[in-house]
């Protein structure tokens, strides 16, 4: 049986295997960790899915601004499974479990870097239909979600990490 807590302190160390082994020890180069490097993730929106042996997916939010109005949203991610465990629906689970949080929490946007078929699952769609964009990433992989009916209307421009500092990505954007 799968449950979902926040995580703690000590499950760093599994979560980081976790996240190596699904996306790669290069996971660290993307575009999206840049928004997350030296930043805090949102208090109460880290969580991690447990097993009988142990830690087994985790989900993390963390805070961004939007444009020049500096507007408040989150950035998931990463959504990481266990390999082994991929497509039992634990993935979902800490989807649906994140968003119930951060709804409660009073957050009103999410935005993440990842597979629009997967995610507009989810009630993601494209963030360049707002002009949301993040140098570095393709707009065909940045998504965005309201949480809150209409948080977006209006809202556009450069994603910025939570300290307001602009990320600039020497990569190419990606398609």
């Amino acid at each position: 049986m799968i449950t979902i807590a926040e995580q703690l302190p000590e499950d760093i160390g599994a979560i980081d295997r976790i996240l190596d082994k699904a996306f790669g020890p290069a996971r660290e180069d993307k575009t999206s960790y840049a928004y997350r490097l030296g930043i805090q993730p949102t208090d109460d929106l880290s969580f991690v899915a447990r097993d009988e042996d142990g830690i087994v997916g985790t989900l993390r939010f963390w805070p961004v601004y939007i444009g020049n109005d500096a507007i408040s949203a989150l950035l998931l991610g990463p959504l990481g499974v266990a390999p082994k465990r991929q497509n039992a629906g634990i993935g979902k689970a800490l989807m649906n479990h994140g968003h119930r949080a951060a709804k409660k929490l009073g957050h009103s946007a999410v935005l993440l870097v990842g597979d629009r078929d997967y995610y507009k699952n989810f009630g993601y769609s494209s963030a360049s239909a707002h002009a949301i964009i993040m140098p570095g990433e393709g707009p065909s992989r940045l998504l965005c979600r309201e949480l809150t009916p209409g948080a977006l209307d209006g809202v556009n421009g450069t994603i910025m990490r939570a300290d307001a500092v602009h990320v600039i990505s020497s990569r190419q954007d990606r398609a």
